[in-house]
């Protein structure tokens, strides 16, 4: 397979040497009461075959495999197995719709497509339309006609290594956003991004080959599955945990030893509830081993984290800041130890550099609000097949990453908001992200939103979607009168009452709000 590190592949094969017979991943899925698992020489060898079966089908270096699936040990397994042909991996939302996997297949033209039995429908729905597509693999035990089965073809492969010639430079992921803001865009991302991604996420949370990492977060987006390079580079244990309620959560760290959980915002909150409401207790649960919590792809209220370490004052947090055009979390983090900062999204990641800069892209004065830019070794090569928006986000090798941040008096960035979110009332910027930080304080309120709504006066006002804790009531009345401690133009002049939509990576997802309640998605917006 070439020389070692050459590629994010090897790894995965140093680790099989190095540690053949310790556990490498754990399946959890709570409620079919079901777990197994596998070890690195299992890991590497399961990959090796899959590799052997695509390039049977005629995968080379270069073509696309798209992955549509859900979490499991197998999505691993299919991720490594493509890499290792040379092909780049394209996976996908298991949210989109069989739409959205056609536009990105007609983007990515990929030459075979791997996806889980429960994707069926939307598979069905649109194969005959993608003529780049030579062969189907499904995993699962409902085959359709159309595909071969994965484990079929995984137990007649040899596990004999490919020898791929492939080095950093070469592109090996085509990753989709999220789509929040429009379209979802195509990111190219290399070698090199992902060996990035496994040294910063190692330096910033010190994972060592005892460490478990808990990883519940969607594989196909960059966030958890860079979380969890940082125990892969060392070979430490990951257990994949299928489904979040806090029962299961907290069921995983105590029976697994479980060290380190990336949670979401509400995932936090939803444990903090039920500690609050008494239905679960701490003490019935083995937590000595957790030492690290931490949170990413969303702002994070400073008041969540101060009720989090009422239960549990001893455990480190980090924020982590990050956007999949940046491999992933990581170019600018919090820091363990820096708990004092809650509230910003903290200084630049190992090896990254950050400057804050205005519309003209000059670097603004200290405190004052502009564009957060990023550089290093995880900016993305591109996006694929739209040099347009390539050259508008990478300049120079900056990655202008369309969040407006502020930096303090002691070097740590405060994330202020989108750019294209802010509100624009009476000529005031408002930034909703600090309209939601302060609502969030408030003991009754679950999750907010602040979005801008038409004002034929001032253009816009600002409006709130508040979802209320459980068995708890509030009245817009109470809304508005708790945001007296707001500056008069920051405060809502609308309270709606409903579910915050949030992305599987814990985004909100702010044009659905404009569109249910403005009967707009971005028309308005400046």
């Amino acid at each position: 397979m070439g020389d070692v590190y050459t590629h994010i592949g090897e790894i995965l094969a140093r680790n099989g040497r190095m540690y053949p017979n310790d556990v490498a991943l754990i399946e959890r899925i709570p409620a079919e009461k079901k777990r197994w698992s596998i070890t690195w020489r299992e890991f590497d060898e399961r990959a090796d075959k899959f590799s052997n079966v695509l390039v049977e089908k005629g995968v080379k270096k270069g073509d696309k495999v798209v992955h549509f699936m859900m979490n499991s040990i197998n999505w691993l397994v299919a991720y490594f197995g493509i890499v290792r042909t040379g092909a780049w991996v394209v996976p996908l939302n298991f949210r989109f719709t069989a739409e959205d996997v056609k536009y990105c297949c007609d983007v990515a033209e990929p030459k075979v497509v791997v996806f889980d039995e429960e994707f069926i429908p939307r598979i069905d729905a649109i194969k005959d339309n993608l003529p780049t597509v030579t062969d189907y693999i499904c995993v699962g035990k409902n085959i359709p006609s159309y595909a071969s089965s994965f484990e079929t073809l995984l137990e007649g492969s040899p596990a004999t290594p490919l020898n791929v010639e492939l080095t950093y430079d070469d592109p090996c992921g085509l990753y989709f956003t999220s789509g929040t803001t429009g379209q979802p865009k195509p990111i190219l991302l290399t070698h090199n991004n992902m060996l990035c991604a496994c040294i910063t996420e190692n330096q910033h949370h010190r994972q060592t080959k005892d460490d478990c990492f808990i990883l519940i977060p969607p594989l196909y987006h960059t966030g958890a599955k860079m979380h969890w390079f940082g125990s892969f580079i060392v070979g430490g244990r990951a257990v994949i945990l299928k489904g979040v309620s806090p029962e299961w959560v907290l069921e995983a760290v105590s029976e697994e030893g479980g060290t380190i959980v990336w949670l979401l915002v509400p995932w936090a909150q939803d444990i903090l509830l039920k500690f609050d409401s008494g239905e679960l207790k701490p003490t019935d649960y083995n937590l000595s081993k957790w030492r690290l919590m931490h949170i990413g792809a969303q702002p994070v209220p400073p008041s969540l984290i101060k009720h989090w370490k009422e239960y549990f004052p001893n455990m480190d947090y980090d924020t982590n800041y990050g956007l999949s055009e940046s491999t992933g979390p990581g170019c600018v983090h919090l820091g363990i130890g820096n708990e004092h900062k809650i509230g910003a999204i903290g200084i630049p990641g190992f090896n990254w550099e950050t400057k804050i800069v205005d519309e003209q892209g000059r670097p603004v004065k200290k405190g004052e609000p502009g564009e957060l830019c990023v550089r290093g070794n995880g900016v993305m090569r591109e996006y694929y097949k739209n040099p347009e928006a390539t050259a508008r986000t990478l300049i120079n090798g900056w990655l202008f990453t369309g969040d407006m941040a502020r930096e303090d008096e002691d070097g740590f960035i405060w994330l202020v908001d989108r750019k294209k979110d802010i509100i624009i009332t009476g000529g005031e910027n408002v930034f909703p992200v600090e309209v939601e930080d302060f609502i969030h304080n408030h003991p009754d309120v679950k999750d907010v939103a602040a979005i801008g709504l038409p004002d034929e006066r001032l253009g816009e006002i600002v409006a709130v979607i508040v979802d209320v804790v459980p068995g708890k009531t509030l009245t817009e009345e109470e809304v508005i009168k708790f945001c007296e401690g707001l500056p008069k133009y920051k405060r809502p002049r609308k309270v709606f009452f409903g579910e915050v939509p949030r992305n599987p990576t814990g985004k909100i997802e702010k044009p659905k709000l404009r569109k249910k309640y403005t009967g707009m998605e971005e028309a308005f917006k400046i």
